[in-house]
């Protein structure tokens, strides 16, 4: 396949795509003319998302960390479709909190969606992207590049995944399969409103510099996912200043750390003893395995 992967006709697999990101990068792909495969832990909402779009889409129920479940999904969508062009691996969850206070079960939670239920997605679908010789691309985060105080689990996964999709990209760039990674700052999603709900992590955002205290709109940060999706990208940035936040990446938890000194002082009591629990209408729900990313 070329450098440029025209949506007419091929099929994308979407993962968390019940709502938030996932369910918008839906409906953008399905607008330009790609069929969808839906793939999430909440059925219902997978449903609705799925009847909703413009062309041809069906969904399926699985837990993107359960191996069996995704090979079998991943398997039941080359058979309804006929192939797989690009798989997003965009499930994910976050939780807040300090460290020291946090539910080791949470903790674990996030890792396990957000690095472990990438790899289990790239698994499944990899094969049928090395015969399409496809595109997998992987939702990181701003969180990757600048990590934060009481969002351990999920700046840890999110290193994790961009890192993994980096050495997947070595592996199989010779059979004709790109990798790609996507980096979001705070995007207007169930997560991130769910995260300002929380007055420890409210008040911490609002301390953040520009840009990084903004919260953005979905929309235009979807469409940029799906440019980049078409052009098969190594690198997506849904918020553009993003990319100058990598380049000086390495500068990044020097300055986290000076700001967290300055800030983390006075709101360490608010959070003391306050467990860590998810983010999001989702995950709140039990459904965790399949919400949308876009916490930031």
């Amino acid at each position: 396949m070329s450098s440029h992967l025209p949506l007419r006709g091929r099929t994308a697999v979407v993962t968390g795509a019940a709502r938030g990101i996932g369910a918008q990068l839906a409906r953008t792909l399905s607008a330009r003319g790609a069929r969808l495969a839906l793939v999430g832990s909440e059925e219902a909402a997978l449903e609705r998302v799925a009847a909703s779009l413009p062309g041809e889409a069906d969904h399926w129920h699985a837990d993107v960390t359960d191996a069996d479940a995704m090979t079998r999904t991943a398997r039941r969508v080359a058979e309804r479709f006929g192939r797989v062009d690009a798989v997003v691996a965009n499930a994910g969850v976050a939780a807040g909190g300090l460290f020291l206070d946090s539910d080791p079960g949470a903790w674990r939670r996030v890792i396990e969606v957000n690095l472990v239920g990438s790899a289990v997605t790239a698994r499944a679908f990899l094969p049928a992207l090395l015969v399409s010789r496809g595109y997998y691309l992987q939702i990181a985060s701003l969180a990757a590049l600048a990590p934060a105080p009481m969002m351990s689990a999920y700046c840890a996964s999110k290193a994790g995944v961009e890192s993994f999709a980096h050495a997947l990209r070595t592996e199989v760039a010779h059979h004709g399969v790109r990798v790609g990674v996507a980096y979001l700052s705070w995007t207007d999603t169930d997560m991130a409103r769910s995260a300002e709900q929380d007055s420890t992590l409210r008040e911490l955002r609002a301390r953040l510099p520009w840009p990084a205290d903004r919260t953005y709109p979905v929309a235009p940060a979807v469409d940029r996912l799906a440019s980049g999706i078409e052009r098969r990208a190594h690198h997506i940035y849904a918020q553009p200043w993003l990319r100058a936040a990598r380049l000086v990446r390495a500068a990044l938890p020097t300055a986290g750390a000076r700001h967290a000194r300055r800030h983390l002082p006075a709101l360490e009591p608010w959070a003391s003893g306050t467990p860590t629990t998810l983010l999001g209408a989702s995950a709140a729900s039990g459904a965790g395995a399949g919400t949308g990313a876009g916490a930031g």
